[in-house]
């Protein structure tokens, strides 16, 4: 066991974000420390309220789109904000619910000395140690993906007591009793029929239904769940738990199931199936399913001291993934899978202008792929989900998708102001994703699709403007306003992350395919309007220059093209890089990045900009402000528990851009140390995954390459990228290869290129 990747800590939670998450992608159970009396808040990742989605009904709002079009481009946007009210769907996403909460006596409480807990990163371990009244006492816990239960170890000569069980939801029925040589608790119960968004204040906000299910077993809404526990003492004198849990979704467009006999007897199935297994036979399990995921790449900062917590921050943020999105699962939320509340932050749902996404950044890179795949799951779903929507609102072909989403795929216009409701583009930025899972070396059949729906709808989306350049109509910013007179407004044409966001997708559509779309989204790419610049040099974020009404807003939509985009680069772009360079010194003037994971965005763009103190500043800040004692990412709420919500997108968030720090791969070229940070100044980083298929792994001493090896994908050459202060390299694979630079180079930096064998590996030393 290795110090680099334990969390300790000398207090238990105080706060649910202060736990420590274990989870197999789809049980999740937080665990709070407590000596004595372990507190685990249980999860199950398909356990949502309401149901599949009726069918629309009324007039069609795209009615109003030429009126809305027609007003915007008189320069009304106050009309047009309230004809986008109009254009609003029927109400809000749903809420992702807890399972309830264990309350474990599993030995007398501690007498106030020795207390530790910790959480092995390595092992996907958690363990509690204190000194109680007969001696020392330690319990430890995981949950395993082989087994899909959670299991929870307990050493001393505590008491066989079954724990309590305590559901938010009412109506829960528990039994206990003894069985397979074991005492056993079943709980049972349903979740509500729908929940209000906890920003939405409006009575009831938690509806549960009382109908009976049919004799399918089905209801229209509020599945069912069951819990099952275990508990037992093994020969080896352990007092252990097991548990596991059901849902009743069956299908995002398929009536969920209420029969709690059968979901308790399928809970009570991976329990009893465990309970032939010893604790030792199911962690040793657990430990190698698990360390196929985390081994694959490592990050070390061993020799700098001042970055161990970012270090440590890096291998969380995997461990997190790996904990949380597992093949088969559902993706992973804006909790990852752990939530505590029937009206969670936010829902805890998937919203699309930033968060899933961010969610999955890291994966692709940091050897994840196949936990990308929940992810490319959900924008499948979508595509077919999404495709009434784009027809019903906006008379369009293809789909469409707005800022929210959920179990049940929904797509339309929340109820809300424009500023955050009406924006139709998230299936073009889901797109993204699929294109990346391709581009580095993994399956691409879903690109195609996914990218002919996006390109569809994007075209029947534009408009010419004033000059005959095509712009997107409706466009907002997400989340972010412009003053208009004595107030705001959201609604316009051309927003800059919807011009770069249509721009990505019709060039790569045309890229795969070369049909009648592809043609028509050549004719519209050469007709497309640029991002504009304003008159200071920075890179505007609506069609022209407009006063924000949040100068420091957390959002940094406009800089999609330099980050998670790859148009905008220093050397391919240098005006527009400039251009983005100096929007982002004004947000962060202004104070952005004030919630978790918009400071890991700003990381990633100062990764692309090459500006290492500002990376050394985003960690910094991410570490000490806005992570909890767990170091779970934070959004700051001042109506929650400890003032602020967990919200795990800014954990992901910081993986991908310290990985971008160190190995970056958007440019046809492997570009290596370009942003590191001052306290980095030694370390090493393997395994790392780019575009084109290759695998790097890399060392550095007193801020300089002292080697690479780098595997290559199926090319026949390779570019690399390397800081202008590294020593004159060889590259060899058995034998000297010749190589050549390159020119185009930005300033600081040099190029380096050489034939290569397909999967060859190629090692780069200082000659």
């Amino acid at each position: 066991m290795s110090a680099r990747h334990l969390i300790q800590l000398p207090a238990p939670a105080a706060h649910f974000h202060d736990g420590f998450p274990l989870g197999n992608g789809a049980l999740g159970a937080m665990l709070h420390g407590r000596a004595g009396t372990e507190r685990f808040d249980l999860n199950l990742d398909t356990l949502w309220s309401g149901g599949p989605l009726p069918a629309e009904e009324g007039p069609a709002p795209s009615r109003l789109l030429p009126e809305l079009r027609e007003v915007i481009r008189k320069g009304d946007f106050l009309q047009a904000d309230a004809l986008a009210r109009r254009m609003q769907g029927p109400g809000w996403t749903e809420s992702y619910q807890p399972l309830g909460r264990l309350d474990w006596c599993y030995a007398a409480g501690s007498r106030g000395d020795a207390y530790g807990r910790e959480l092995d990163l390595a092992h996907a371990i958690a363990t509690t140690r204190y000194h109680g009244d007969s001696g020392p006492v330690e319990l430890s816990a995981f949950v395993s993906a082989p087994a899909n239960v959670l299991v929870a170890s307990a050493t001393g000569d505590g008491p066989l007591a079954l724990p309590s069980f305590t559901s938010p939801h009412p109506g829960v029925h528990v039994s206990e009793f003894d069985a397979d040589g074991a005492r056993w608790l079943v709980a049972t119960g349903r979740v509500p029929a729908h929940v209000v968004p906890n920003y939405v204040d409006r009575h009831p906000a938690t509806v549960y239904a009382d109908d009976e299910p049919g004799q399918d077993g089905t209801v229209a809404a509020g599945m069912g769940f069951a819990v099952a526990v275990a508990l037992q003492r093994t020969a080896s004198g352990e007092v252990r738990l097991i548990a596991s849990a059901a849902g009743g979704f069956r299908g995002f467009d398929q009536r969920p199931s209420a029969d709690l006999a059968a979901l308790a007897e399928e809970a009570r199935g991976h329990v009893a199936s465990a309970l032939t297994s010893s604790t030792q036979e199911l962690r040793a399990g657990h430990i190698e399913d698990y360390r196929g995921y985390f081994d694959r790449v490592d990050l070390d900062l061993s020799d700098s001291p001042e970055a161990a917590r970012a270090e440590l921050f890096y291998h969380y943020g995997r461990y997190l993934l790996i904990s949380s999105s597992r093949p088969g699962t559902q993706a992973a939320n804006l909790q990852g899978i752990w939530n505590a509340d029937v009206r969670p932050g936010w829902s805890s749902n998937y919203t699309t202008n930033i968060n899933v996404e961010m969610n999955y950044w890291p994966a692709e890179p940091t050897g994840l792929q196949e936990l990308h795949g929940p992810m490319l799951d959900l924008i499948r779903d979508l595509v077919t989900a999404g495709a009434t929507t784009a027809d019903r609102y906006y008379g369009a072909a293809g789909s469409a998708v707005h800022h929210n989403t959920d179990i049940w795929r929904f797509t339309t216009p929340v109820v809300g102001e424009p500023w955050f409701t009406t924006w139709p583009s998230g299936l073009l930025w889901l797109a993204a994703h699929a294109w990346d899972h391709r581009e580095y070396g993994g399956d691409g059949d879903l690109a195609l699709p996914v990218l002919r729906a996006a390109t569809e709808f994007a075209l029947d989306l534009l408009v010419p403007d004033e000059n005959g350049r095509l712009v997107m109509s409706p466009s907002t910013s997400p989340e972010h306003r412009f003053l208009v007179e004595d107030s705001h407004a959201a609604t316009s044409e051309g927003a800059a992350m919807d011009q770069e966001l249509i721009r990505e997708v019709l060039t790569r559509y045309t890229r795969l395919a070369s049909d009648a779309l592809a043609e028509r989204a050549r004719s519209a790419l050469a007709l497309l309007r640029p991002v504009a610049v304003g008159d200071d040099g920075a890179l505007l974020e609506w069609y022209d220059e407009r006063s924000p009404h949040e100068p420091g807003h957390r959002h940094v939509s406009h800089l999609y093209g330099l980050y998670p985009g790859t148009r905008i680069t220093e050397s391919g772009t240098p005006r527009d890089f400039d251009a983005a360079r100096r929007a982002l010194r004004t947000r962060l003037e202004n104070g952005s990045g004030h919630t978790g994971w918009s400071q890991a965005w700003i990381l990633c763009l100062a990764a692309r900009l090459r500006d290492a103190e500002l990376a050394e500043r985003s960690i910094s800040i991410l570490l000490d402000e806005l992570s909890s004692e767990s170091l779970l990412d934070l959004h700051p709420h001042p109506n929650w528990p400890g003032g602020n919500i967990f919200q795990i997108d800014g954990n992901f968030g910081a993986v991908a851009g310290m990985t971008e720090l160190l190995v970056q791969s958007h440019e046809q070229l492997i570009g290596l140390l370009k942003t590191l940070p001052p306290s980095w100044h030694t370390g090493s980083v393997r395994g790392i995954r780019c575009r084109g298929g290759h695998r790097v792994d890399l060392t550095w001493t007193d801020g300089t390459l002292t080697g690479a090896t780098i595997t290559v994908g199926d090319v026949e050459e390779v570019v690399v990228e390397v800081p202008d202060s590294t020593p004159p390299l060889i590259v060899t694979d058995g034998r000297r290869i010749p190589v050549h630079e390159l020119p185009g180079a930005p300033a600081g930096r040099r190029r380096l290129s050489w034939a290569t064998t397909a999967h060859a590996r190629y090692h780069l030393a200082p000659e």
